[in-house]
C-alpha cells in the first residue's frame, strides 16, 4: 500500500509537472501575430469613419485606426469591407480579427461577441430635406423616417417610437447601406433620416447632398462605440484594450479625429477605463 501511495504521488507530480510544460493554447493574438496580417472589418459607407476614396481605395478614421494599430504590432493592415449587418458574422466566421467599424457597445451584443473599453463617441442626428419644417425630435413621430438596419440607431429608434409615438409607430424604412439613407431622404422617398452626427456633417459638405441640412439631435444619449471581436478571446480583447489606452494617452486618437472630422475628440474619460 505504501509503495502504491508513492507511486501515485510521483504519478501525480509528474502530470503536475507535464501539465505545467504543456504550453498555453494559441489565441487570436497568436494567430494575428503568426500570419503577419490583421484582418480589419471596416463599414466603408459611413463616411468620415469609413470610405472609399477617389482611387477606390478604403479611407476614414476607423481605418487609419486599423493601420496604426497593425503597425505596432508589426504586421500588415487589411481592410475588410462589411456592412452594418456582416460585421459580427464577419467575426464569427472567422472573416476577420476585429471589427473597427464604429460599433455601438449594447449589452445585447455582448451576449454574441466580446467588445473592448470605448474608442469614440457619436451623437444620433435626423438628417432632413432643407425645406423641411421640423425643428424638434417629436415632430418625427409623424414621418416617414429611413434608417440603415443593423445600426444601434435602427434599434433605438424603433424602441422610442413604441414608447413615445404610438400613432407613428410603423413608419420606420430601413436600408441596407448609409448612402441608401441618405439618398431616399435626398430623392423625397423618406421624409427624414437617422445617423451619426460625424456622419451628417460629412455628407453636408458634399455637392451630392446639398437639398439637405442637419436636424434635430435625438435625446437617446450618447452613442459610445469599441471595437469587437470574437467573444471568448479573451487575451486578444486584453491586448486591443491596452492598445486603445495607449492611442488615447499618446494623442493618436485625438490627432485622428481632428484629421477626419475636425475640433477636439469628445472626451472618453470614464472611472474605471480611463483616468
Amino acid at each position: 500500500m505504501k509503495n502504491t501511495t508513492v507511486l501515485g504521488a510521483f504519478g501525480a507530480l509528474a502530470l503536475l509537472g507535464a501539465t505545467l510544460a504543456t504550453p498555453a493554447a494559441a489565441d487570436k493574438l497568436d494567430d494575428v501575430l503568426g500570419s503577419g496580417k490583421l484582418r480589419c472589418a471596416v463599414v466603408l459607407d459611413f463616411p468620415p469613419m469609413g470610405y472609399r476614396d477617389a482611387n477606390n481605395e478604403p479611407a476614414g478614421m476607423d481605418v487609419d485606426i486599423c493601420k496604426d494599430l497593425a503597425s505596432r504590432m508589426g504586421v500588415d493592415a487589411e481592410v475588410v469591407g462589411v456592412t452594418w449587418a456582416e460585421r459580427i458574422p464577419s467575426l464569427i466566421s472567422g472573416r476577420t480579427d476585429v471589427a473597427i467599424a464604429s460599433s455601438s457597445d449594447s449589452l445585447e451584443r455582448a451576449q454574441t461577441v466580446g467588445f473592448t473599453i470605448p474608442y469614440m463617441v457619436f451623437q444620433f442626428q435626423s438628417l432632413l430635406p432643407a425645406d423641411s419644417e421640423i425643428t424638434e425630435w417629436d415632430q418625427l413621430k409623424d414621418a416617414n423616417v429611413g434608417v440603415a438596419v443593423g445600426t444601434t440607431y435602427e434599434s433605438e429608434l424603433t424602441d422610442y417610437s413604441a414608447a413615445n409615438w404610438p400613432d407613428g409607430k410603423g413608419k420606420i424604412t430601413t436600408f441596407q447601406a448609409e448612402n441608401d439613407t441618405y439618398l431616399a431622404v435626398s430623392q423625397g422617398r423618406v421624409e427624414a433620416g437617422i445617423a451619426t452626427d460625424t456622419a451628417i456633417a460629412n455628407i453636408l459638405q458634399s455637392d451630392s447632398f446639398s437639398n439637405l441640412k442637419a436636424g434635430p439631435v435625438a435625446p437617446f444619449g450618447a452613442d459610445i462605440v469599441g471595437f469587437m471581436t470574437q467573444r471568448n478571446e479573451f487575451g486578444w480583447i486584453n491586448y486591443l484594450n491596452l492598445y486603445i489606452n495607449h492611442a488615447y494617452r499618446d494623442g493618436t486618437l485625438g490627432d485622428l479625429y481632428e484629421t477626419h472630422i475636425g475640433g477636439e475628440m469628445p472626451d472618453l474619460t470614464t472611472v474605471g477605463v480611463y483616468y
